[in-house]
């Protein structure tokens, strides 16, 4: 049987670096949009760093009474949103050093899905794009593209069975409640990713913070951003 490994995540508004290396770890990366909704989370929000610290870009949606409502279900409740983001990134990130080799991409991003209402589909957008620019090929896929079952680790058990995975990819907080055993009695390797050791770049307005969005290692590194993340710096180096 060929080897295949898989990661199954929520999808997230431009995560930061360690989402992206988790990614490039995977030959597929399954978006697991088929769960709740989760509000103050990184679903529809990420930082950028400002001269006054850290800050938030959101995406507001619709949450009055869908206290159930899955991720692929969630929509934009106001219809700018995309137009005040581009702005806040210009800015604050237009002193940056590579911030024009990518302007005009990200701004196009920006117009693409400034008139999409959901979520899940903004995400991905921003998802492809970011794995374009770093050089990622993985395939990205939803969980609604199988047939699964089950609750919890029982649910990622069956995605992987249905992906026809042999080893998967998590990360490193969920050896909390993972239950590793039903990985074992299904045949599939389990492990978990650090995000431990990455290395600080030149960037805006410090102090340094590793936690922002992928925006932010682009605009300030440019073409070097893969040495300043883990699996695709290893790659470079063989």
């Amino acid at each position: 049987m060929k080897s295949k490994t898989v990661a199954i995540v929520q999808s997230c508004y431009i995560p930061w670096k360690g989402y992206f290396d988790l990614i490039n770890l995977v030959d597929e990366f399954i978006l697991f949009d088929d769960r709740q909704f989760t509000r103050r989370d990184w679903r529809n929000r990420n930082r950028i760093k400002t001269p006054q610290g850290s800050t938030w870009l959101t995406i507001p949606v619709e949450v009055k009474g869908r206290y159930h409502q899955r991720i692929d279900e969630t929509v934009v409740s106001e219809p700018r949103w995309a137009e005040r983001h581009w702005r806040s990134l210009l800015q604050n990130y237009a002193a940056s050093a590579r911030f024009d080799t990518y302007r005009d991409r990200v701004e196009g991003l920006y117009r693409q899905v400034a008139n999409e209402p959901r979520l899940s589909h903004i995400n991905r957008t921003f998802l492809e794009a970011a794995c374009e620019l770093l050089g990622i090929g993985t395939k990205l896929t939803w969980s609604t593209d199988y047939e699964a079952e089950g609750a919890k680790t029982a649910r990622l058990v069956s995605l992987c069975l249905a992906a026809g995975a042999t080893a998967y990819v998590s990360g490193p907080r969920a050896r909390e409640y993972v239950e590793e055993q039903l990985f074992t009695e299904a045949g599939i390797e389990l492990s978990y990713t650090s995000y431990d050791g990455y290395p600080e770049y030149d960037q805006l307005h410090p102090p340094f913070d590793h936690f922002v969005t992928i925006l932010d290692l682009l605009f300030n590194t440019g073409a070097e951003a893969p040495r300043y993340m883990k699996t695709l710096a290893a790659a470079d180096e063989r």
